[in-house]
């Protein structure tokens, strides 16, 4: 190896936002991270938003409208479906006369 163009390998300190704290040897010093792996979702099992400048709250409003539930229609009983039939017969008579 050549001399001089390596760095140096240092003891460092890795931080995390939820306050995990790893001492590690890197070529740089005192890190700081958003996610560790005892935060990170896929590691914990817990599903856990990380908005950045309200993206979330964009997604759901652009998509509330398609997301309401279409009103149902209603359900004809046997009776209305019966009189219908009869009411179809009596123009079909009409017809032929």
């Amino acid at each position: 190896m050549k001399d001089k163009i390596h760095p140096e390998y240092k003891e460092t300190t890795i931080t995390c936002a939820c306050g995990e704290v790893v001492h590690t040897r890197s070529t740089k010093q005192n890190m700081r991270i958003e996610i560790c792996s005892k935060c990170h979702p896929f590691f914990t099992g817990k599903q856990k938003l990380i908005d950045t400048a309200g993206r979330v709250e964009k997604f759901k409003k652009r998509f509330a409208k398609k997301a309401e539930p279409k009103p149902k229609r209603e359900k004809r009983g046997k009776q209305e479906k019966q009189e219908k039939k009869e009411v179809e017969g009596q123009t079909e008579k009409k017809e032929e006369s």
